[in-house]
């Protein structure tokens, strides 16, 4: 018997960053993945084409951005929602609520349950600065159309849980599930000959992941051991002002851009640790809980954070890496010289990260709870 289909919406199919989210829907066993999205990313993560409906192709001609215009004001896409319905879907699932927003059509003309995966910037970033952006407005007209429809809102953490509540969605309708990480392709790393030195950072060039934060501590780090050596891995608006940070402070740091799902694992097999000093900033940005880390934990890489995001949450609390205040640059140097001149500690820490993995992070243990929640909603309406 055919497995039913279910679509995954994403107004934008599908930044490089969220292999999450393709790693989910390929776990999927009981449910047919389609993805839907308004646009087709021409630099975006391969999807077959099998599985794939958008509204308009990488080209971004006069004629497609019409139409995502008249989709996204008047709510109405004929050929659009026309494909998507020859799928026969029982569910649609948006990733981020910003997105959900445009699923909402998709919802009600096809009459099937609207699941909201809600990841970070859609419930800790402030009204003020969603304003600022066309989604984000479309987001705030629709935000209580989409409370009062949407079956159920999955947090990315307990932290997510806590924002969406201070938000006001729905209490009765937020549940905690993490997404997880595919434990046969993280396996724990072999240590290299040698002690390494390099520290890692993965992440978009922005102001809450607090890269900053990093160069600034490993400063302080070098001074005490000048063979340490920082890897900052993506890109993003702040890539030039970082740069300049680093060359004035630093006597070894690597920029290396954009890196894909695989050099990232590669980058981490080699690193004595991964630094994540993401925090609150003021638009209210921060993070929901820290994929890389997670996988960090799943390879047995130690991994230093701040306190006070979702990222404690991904170190279990400071049970499995090490957690300072917010901002504290001299405790962030300090942590992370102690990781990098105690092998022990990395040892203990790499085991207690792994262990932490495989009892809370395991992608297809996660995806298969994830699909019994699907039929639980299904079968309520």
């Amino acid at each position: 018997m055919a497995a039913d289909s279910i679509l995954i919406f994403r107004s934008e199919l599908l930044p490089p960053s969220e292999t999450f989210i393709l790693e989910q829907a390929r776990t999927m066993r009981s449910f047919r993945p389609v993805f839907a999205g308004l646009k087709r990313l021409p630099d975006g993560l391969r999807l077959s084409d099998a599985s794939m409906i958008a509204m308009s192709g990488p080209d971004n001609s006069i004629r497609d951005r019409l139409r995502r215009r008249f989709f996204l004001e008047a709510r109405l896409g004929p050929r659009f929602l026309s494909q998507l319905a020859r799928q026969f879907p029982a569910l649609v699932h948006s990733h981020f609520a910003v997105d959900a927003c445009l699923a909402l059509p998709i919802s009600k003309r096809l009459r099937i349950p609207l699941v909201v995966t809600l990841h970070g910037y859609d419930v800790t970033r402030k009204d003020e600065y969603l304003r600022r952006t066309a989604p984000g407005r479309i987001y705030l007209r629709r935000r209580r159309e989409l409370w009062q429809n949407a079956s159920l809102f999955v947090c990315a953490s307990e932290y997510i849980r806590r924002k969406a509540l201070a938000r006001g969605f729905p209490e009765e309708k937020l549940w905690v599930h993490r997404i997880g990480v595919d434990l046969e392709r993280f396996r724990p790393r072999t240590r290299a000959a040698g002690p390494s030195q390099m520290v890692l950072f993965a992440g978009r060039l922005v102001e809450n992941k607090g890269c900053i934060h990093l160069i600034r501590a490993m400063a302080t780090v070098q001074q005490k051991l000048p063979h340490a050596r920082l890897v900052i891995l993506g890109d993003g608006p702040l890539r030039a002002s970082l740069e300049t940070e680093a060359r004035a402070r630093l006597r070894n740091c690597l920029f290396a851009g954009m890196q894909s799902h695989f050099q990232v694992r590669r980058w981490m097999e080699q690193a004595a640790l991964l630094a994540m000093p993401s925090l609150e900033v003021t638009s209210g940005d921060s993070e929901g809980l820290g994929m890389v880390m997670c996988e960090a934990q799943a390879l047995g890489l130690p991994g230093i954070a701040f306190r006070g995001t979702g990222v404690e949450e991904a170190l279990a609390q400071g049970d499995s890496g090490l957690l300072v205040a917010p901002g504290d640059e001299p405790a962030l140097a300090e942590a992370i010289v102690r990781v990098l001149t105690d092998e022990s500690l990395q040892d203990s820490l790499g085991i207690a990260g792994r262990r932490n993995a495989e009892t809370r992070f395991d992608l297809r243990r996660q995806t298969a709870i994830l699909e019994d929640k699907y039929r639980e909603v299904i079968g309520s309406r």
